[in-house]
C-alpha cells in the first residue's frame, strides 16, 4: 500500500538523508533515457535474446499495454548502463496514473502527484535506485509534468469538447476508477488541493497544433490542461516537486511539453526548484525541457535569454533544452542522404544566438532517438538500416560535439523499431511480450554487443577529454587529393570538425561514405603545426601534420562509416 498523502500541506521538504551533490558541469554527464515499464522487470532467469531462437510475432495490442517494467529492474541493470559510459539515467514520469487504465504505460497521464505508480514500485524503491545510483558517481533525472494531468474527469455527459475561441466549458464530474485493491484514492486527483474545477482551463482538446493560444490552453487530447496562471495551481506543484528533491535525492528533472505552458509559469517553477535546490545544497540540480521548435524559439526559454510572456522582463528559467534543431538534421546527414552544409549552416545560426561559442553546449540535451517522433513518424534511427556502423557515427557525433549527449534506450542494441504508431518505438529491453525485433521472451542487456562496445570506446575518451566537452567547435575543410581543399557538400564525404579548448585541439573525422576514405583534413596550423603527430585515441596509430600554403592538415584513413579522434602527441 502506498503511504497516504492526500495534501502539499503536510509536506516536509526537510532531506530525509544526506544528499548527492550536483555536478560540477552537466557537459560531463552522458544521459542514458529509458521508459520505467520498457526497461528492465526485475525477473530472475531471463533468457538473451538469441538471432533465429528467441520467439517472434508480436500482438500489436501488447504494445499499447503495461509489460512489468519496474524501478527494480533499473536498479539491478546500473552497471549495465554505468558500462556504456552513461552516467546520468533520465527516467521517464514514475507517479501514478489511473489504476484503470492500462494504456498510460508512458506514466504522462498523472492521477496522483504525490506517490509512485504501484505499477512501477514503491518510493522505497525510488529511493533505493537513487542511492545505487549515487554510490556508482551516477545521477538521477526525473521526467516531470506541469501543465496536465491523466484523464481524471470528465465534460457534460462524458462527450469530447474542442477548443473553441474564449470558450470555457462546464465540468462534467470527476471519473471514479474501477475498484483495484492495491490502489488507494483512485477517483479524481490527488493532491487535494488540484479537486476544484477551477484547477483547470476547460478549454477542450487542441485542435490547431500550430496556434500558439490554443496549443497552451487546450487539452492535451484527453489529458486535462491545468490553469496554472491561477497561483494556488502553480504553488501545489512547486510543493510537489521540491518533496520529490527531497524525499528520493533527485538531481534534476526534465519538463515535459514546456511550448504547452505560459512562460511565466516555466520560469516560477525553475526558480523555484533552483533556489530550493540550492537551499539543500544541490547547487547546480539540471532543469532542461522538451520544446519542439527552432533555435530562436528555442532560446526565449533558456538562460539568460528567457522572457516573462508579453514583456521584455528576464527572469531564470530553463537551464538547457532538448535539441530538437539537431534531431531534426542530424540522421539524414549521419546517413548521407543530406548534404553536411544543413549541419554547418545549423550551427551558424546557433552562435549567432549564443555568442558565448564554447559555452553554447552547455544549454542542449542532444538526440537522435527518442521515445516522441517527430522528424520521422514512429520509427527508430537504425529502422531499415543495414549499416550498424551509423548508429555509433550518430552517438559518436553527440559524444564528440557541443552538448550534454543522451542516448535513448536500446539504441545500444542496434533497436529499429518502426510501426503505425509510437509503442513501435518503445520496444521492452527484457523482451516479454513486446520484446525488439518482433520478438517475445528474449532480453537484450548484451554489453558485446558491436554497437555497444563502441560507444564506451568514445565515451572513455570524451570522459577523458576536456576539449570534447567544453570547446569550441569548428568544422575542418576536407581534400581528396591534399591540394584542393573545401568543406563538403556531398553526403558522401568524411565530416570533420575541431574541439579547441585554450591550447588543445582535438580533431574528429566520421566516415560517412559506406566505402572507404582517405581524404585530407585541415588543422589548426597554430595549434597543430608541421611535424608534429596526432595520435588517433579510438583506434591506435599516428598521422603526421603537413603544411602547405599556410595551411596545416593530416590524412586519415577511415574503413566505411569508420570513426576516429585524433589529438597531438
Amino acid at each position: 500500500m502506498a503511504t497516504a498523502l492526500h495534501s502539499v500541506s503536510g509536506l516536509d521538504f526537510r532531506p530525509v538523508s544526506h544528499l548527492h551533490p550536483s555536478p560540477r558541469d552537466w557537459r560531463d554527464q552522458f544521459i542514458y533515457f529509458l521508459l520505467v515499464d520498457r526497461f528492465d522487470n526485475n525477473v530472475a532467469g531471463l533468457q538473451p535474446f538469441k538471432p533465429g531462437i528467441t520467439p517472434t510475432g508480436r500482438d500489436p495490442e501488447k504494445g499499447h499495454r503495461f509489460q512489468g517494467g519496474n524501478l527494480k529492474g533499473i536498479t539491478r541493470r546500473l552497471d549495465y548502463i554505468k558500462g556504456l559510459g552513461c552516467t546520468t539515467i533520465w527516467l521517464s514520469p514514475i507517479l501514478k496514473n489511473r489504476p484503470d487504465l492500462s494504456d498510460t504505460y508512458h506514466g504522462y497521464g498523472i492521477q496522483d502527484f504525490m506517490h509512485v505508480d504501484p505499477r512501477f514500485g514503491t518510493l522505497q524503491d525510488l529511493q533505493e535506485l537513487t542511492a545505487e545510483a549515487h554510490s556508482r558517481e551516477m545521477y538521477v533525472i526525473l521526467d516531470v509534468v506541469l501543465n496536465h494531468t491523466g484523464d481524471v474527469w470528465q465534460y457534460p455527459d462524458d462527450n469530447p469538447y474542442y477548443f473553441y475561441e474564449d470558450q470555457t466549458f462546464p465540468f462534467g464530474g470527476w471519473r471514479e476508477a474501477n475498484p483495484i485493491p492495491e490502489f488507494q484514492d483512485d477517483d479524481a486527483i490527488w493532491p487535494v488541493e488540484l479537486q476544484t474545477p477551477d484547477a483547470f482551463k476547460r478549454r477542450g482538446q487542441i485542435r490547431d497544433w500550430n496556434d500558439p493560444v490554443e496549443a497552451r490552453d487546450g487539452d492535451f487530447l484527453s489529458l486535462k490542461e491545468l490553469d496554472l496562471p491561477r497561483p494556488t495551481v502553480l504553488d501545489t506543484l512547486i510543493k510537489i516537486y521540491k518533496y520529490w528533491i527531497a524525499t528520493a535525492d533527485i538531481d534534476g528533472f526534465r519538463i515535459d511539453t514546456v511550448k504547452h505552458m505560459e512562460s511565466s509559469a516555466t520560469a516560477i517553477f525553475c526558480n523555484a526548484m533552483r533556489e530550493y535546490a540550492k537551499r539543500i545544497g544541490k547547487y547546480n540540480f539540471f532543469l532542461y525541457g522538451e520544446i519542439v521548435a527552432d533555435d530562436a524559439t528555442i532560446q526565449k526559454y533558456i538562460g539568460r535569454n528567457s522572457r516573462i510572456e508579453g514583456t521584455n522582463e528576464r527572469f531564470p528559467a530553463l537551464d538547457a533544452a532538448l535539441d530538437f534543431p539537431l534531431y531534426f538534421l542530424l540522421e539524414d546527414v549521419i546517413k548521407g542522404f543530406a548534404s553536411p552544409a544543413f549541419l554547418r549552416n545549423r550551427y551558424e545560426e546557433f552562435y549567432d544566438l549564443y555568442a558565448d561559442h564554447g559555452e553554447a553546449g552547455r544549454y542542449f540535451v542532444t538526440f537522435v532517438d527518442n521515445h516522441d517522433q517527430m522528424a520521422r513518424p514512429y520509427r527508430r534511427f537504425m529502422y531499415n538500416n543495414p549499416y550498424q556502423r551509423q548508429a555509433v557515427l550518430a552517438i559518436g557525433y553527440l559524444l564528440t560535439s557541443q552538448g550534454v549527449p543522451c542516448i535513448y534506450y536500446g539504441t545500444e542494441q542496434g533497436f529499429d523499431g518502426a510501426g503505425s504508431d509510437d509503442s513501435y518505438v518503445r520496444e521492452c529491453m527484457f523482451g516479454g511480450s513486446w520484446g525488439a525485433f518482433n520478438t517475445t521472451g528474449g532480453h537484450f542487456f548484451n554489453p558485446d554487443h558491436p554497437i555497444y562496445k563502441a560507444i564506451r570506446i568514445i565515451a572513455r575518451i570524451r570522459s577523458k577529454e576536456p576539449a570534447l566537452r567544453y570547446g569550441r567547435q569548428y568544422f575542418r575543410e576536407i581534400s581528396e587529393n591534399g591540394l584542393d581543399f573545401a568543406q563538403p557538400m556531398d553526403g558522401h564525404c568524411t565530416l570533420a570538425y575541431s574541439r579547441i579548448l585554450d591550447t588543445e585541439e582535438v580533431l574528429v573525422c566520421l566516415n560517412l561514405d559506406n566505402v572507404p576514405r582517405s581524404d585530407y583534413i585541415t588543422v589548426d596550423v597554430k595549434l597543430s603545426g608541421k611535424g608534429r603527430m596526432m595520435g588517433d585515441m579510438m583506434h591506435g596509430g599516428k598521422v603526421k601534420i603537413q603544411e602547405m600554403n599556410n595551411r596545416a592538415y593530416v590524412q586519415v584513413m577511415l574503413p566505411a562509416h569508420g570513426m576516429a579522434i585524433l589529438k597531438c602527441e
